[in-house]
C-alpha cells in the first residue's frame, strides 16, 4: 500500500532540519527531505485519522518556525498530505523559479498579526464626542420605544467601531516604517482591524514594543493585540481583495492591553 506523505513546507535544498527532526503525531512522525532540483519539500508520514488536534496543530507551527530559523520556509497549511512521493514530485517541480522567489522574498523575514478588539466604553464620553449620538440618546430618552432604542444601540455600536478604527490607523502609522508589506485577515467578530505584517526578524521587538505603547495608549477604549512570531502565510500566494467586513460587536477589555496570543 502506498503510504501518503505529510507535508511542512517548502524549502531550498540543503536546508537543515531541527534536531530533533519530528513533526506530528503521537508519537512524533519524523520529518526527512524530499529533493526536487534547487527545492525541497518539509515531509513526514501521515498519521492514520489526522485531526485538527490541537497538539498536531501546535506541531505544525512549531516545525515551520524552527525550520525558519535555518532560512526561508514556504510554509504549507496544516493537513497538506499527498497521496504518494511521486505526486508531491511533481508538484514540487512546477514552478520552480516562482517557488525559489518567493523564498528569497520570505529570507530572514517573519509575519506579525495585529488586531484591533471593539472594546465597550463609557457612554458619557461617547456622547461629549459624538453630536449624532446625543441626539438618538436624547430621543431615546423623551421619546422611549423599541425603534428609538435599536437606532441608539446601532449608533454606539458604529461609534465604538469608528473609534476602534482610529486606533487601529494610527496603530498602523506607527509601525509602517518596520514593516515591508502587509496582508488583511479574515473578519473577526469584534474586529476592526486584523492586519499581518512581513518584517525583518531584526525588527520584530521594535514591531511588538510599538503595538504595546499604543496598547498603553487606548487602553479601555481600544484592545490591542499582537501575535507573533507565525510563519509566513499571508505573504506565499496573490494577493486577493478583502472580504467585505461585517459591523464588529463590542467587546470587553482583557486585562492586558496588548498581548502575545498563542502560536497558533
Amino acid at each position: 500500500m502506498t503510504q501518503q506523505v505529510y507535508t511542512y513546507g517548502i524549502v531550498r535544498a540543503g536546508h537543515r532540519l531541527p534536531r530533533p527532526a519530528t513533526g506530528i503525531g503521537a508519537p512524533p512522525e519524523r520529518l526527512r527531505l524530499l529533493d526536487v532540483g534547487p527545492l525541497s519539500a518539509v515531509v513526514s508520514g501521515a498519521p492514520a485519522g489526522l485531526l485538527a488536534r490541537r497538539r498536531d496543530l501546535l506541531a505544525h507551527q512549531r516545525t515551520l518556525l524552527t525550520l525558519s530559523r535555518e532560512g526561508p520556509v514556504l510554509p504549507m497549511r496544516f493537513g497538506s498530505v499527498a497521496p504518494d512521493e511521486e505526486t508531491l514530485r511533481r508538484q514540487l517541480a512546477d514552478a520552480p523559479d516562482e517557488k525559489l522567489r518567493t523564498l528569497e522574498r520570505l529570507d530572514g523575514r517573519v509575519e506579525m498579526n495585529l488586531k484591533a478588539l471593539v472594546v465597550e466604553g463609557d457612554l458619557a464620553e461617547l456622547l461629549r464626542q459624538d453630536a449624532h449620538l446625543r441626539r438618538l440618546h436624547h430621543e431615546s430618552r423623551t421619546r422611549p420605544g423599541y425603534e428609538n432604542s435599536v437606532r441608539l444601540g446601532q449608533a454606539v455600536a458604529e461609534s465604538l467601531t469608528r473609534r476602534a478604527t482610529r486606533a487601529a490607523t494610527r496603530t498602523v502609522q506607527q509601525v509602517r516604517g518596520l514593516t515591508e508589506a502587509s496582508a488583511p485577515g479574515p473578519t473577526v467578530e469584534g474586529c476592526a482591524l486584523n492586519l499581518s505584517f512581513l518584517l525583518p526578524r531584526e525588527n520584530e521587538s521594535r514591531f511588538r514594543d510599538a503595538v504595546e505603547r499604543a496598547a498603553a495608549e487606548h487602553a479601555g477604549r481600544t484592545e490591542l493585540r499582537v501575535s507573533g512570531p507565525l510563519p509566513c502565510f499571508s505573504f506565499t500566494e496573490p494577493r486577493r481583495p478583502p472580504a467585505g467586513r461585517a459591523r464588529p460587536r463590542p467587546r470587553r477589555a482583557a486585562p492586558a492591553a496588548a498581548t502575545s496570543e498563542g502560536r497558533s
